[in-house]
């Protein structure tokens, strides 16, 4: 029933209630009501996204170029939340390219134009490369070698020598604020159910809170788009307890010159850039105060 020759729209519509399901080839999987397919679906997708960067030059211009071409390829694409929670009982590499949340959107663009970048563009190059950015150190070792708390993010892809946080040379202040939202709201996450992976997070958290950390205010942010670059990470910094950041992207300079922000936006339930700038993009929302910024490293 499920062969090679049924598309994706007709095995939609045909199982609704599947929750996961394997063929001899292809593996499916529900996340909020919406089935999306792994393996052969995103490999293709994968390969014919380096063909035609490959063949626009894109692996010639610099990584801030690249990641804003490879973003610009995904514009419309759906905005699905949880879409690396396939399975709590068994921590995976997951691949799709047909819905982004805000961060695996910045993963993805960020893999395709590090794999563009060092001729590494195969499907296995793709997703080695995409395990390394995800996960601390580079090697996925269960749920809590994700980079859950996007601070941890940007300090361990740091390290590794994939960006450089440039949020204090910007100008910006201490960001004084305890992070342990996973642990003290350890029931919202079926994985942390188990205690080793509970005091594995409140070890992370520990280590995380032992660094110091910056934020740039929201009412000082149009102060530094001149210093702002395109292609540069976006992490939204915010007022609600235990968390350091809300939302990511990446900064795209328009042709008129203005700084915008390209993201998988959870409003709009669309990958797109702002219709306004970044300072007044986090106006919006009285919860956000502020961000921290990361650039790529050229490859």
């Amino acid at each position: 029933m499920f062969g090679q020759s049924l598309s994706r729209r007709e095995f939609i519509k045909s199982s609704g209630l599947i929750t996961l399901y394997f063929t001899g080839l292809s593996k499916f999987f529900k996340v909020n009501n919406k089935i999306f397919r792994l393996l052969d679906d995103d490999e293709k997708i994968c390969k014919a996204k380096f063909k035609t960067f490959i063949e626009n030059g894109l692996q010639e211009k610099p990584i801030s170029d690249v990641i804003a071409g490879v973003g610009k390829s995904f514009l419309g694409t759906e905005y699905i939340a949880n879409t690396l929670e396939i399975n709590p009982k068994n921590e995976q590499l997951v691949v799709n390219f047909e819905g982004f949340d805000c961060v695996t959107f910045v993963e993805n663009c960020l893999t395709f134009a590090r794999c563009l970048k060092s001729s590494n563009t195969t499907y296995q190059g793709f997703k080695n490369e995409l395990e390394y950015i995800r996960y601390r150190d580079g090697s996925l070792d269960g749920y809590t070698s994700r980079l859950h708390y996007f601070c941890d993010w940007i300090y361990d892809n740091s390290k590794k020598g994939l960006v450089k946080d440039i949020t204090r040379d910007l100008g910006g202040v201490l960001y004084d604020k305890t992070i342990d939202f996973m642990s003290t709201h350890a029931k919202l996450y079926k994985q942390l159910t188990d205690k080793v992976n509970l005091d594995n997070i409140k070890g992370i958290e520990d280590s995380i809170n032992s660094r110091i950390h910056y934020y740039i205010p929201k009412e000082k942010i149009s102060n530094i788009y001149d210093s702002l670059n395109t292609g540069d990470i976006i992490a939204t910094t915010t007022t609600i307890d235990g968390l350091d950041v809300t939302h990511t992207g990446y900064i795209y300079k328009g042709e008129d010159g203005g700084t915008y922000f390209m993201h998988a936006s959870s409003k709009y339930k669309k990958v797109i850039i702002s219709g306004n700038q970044l300072s007044d993009y986090i106006d919006e929302d009285s919860k956000k105060t502020g961000i921290m910024v990361a650039r790529p490293v050229e490859v």
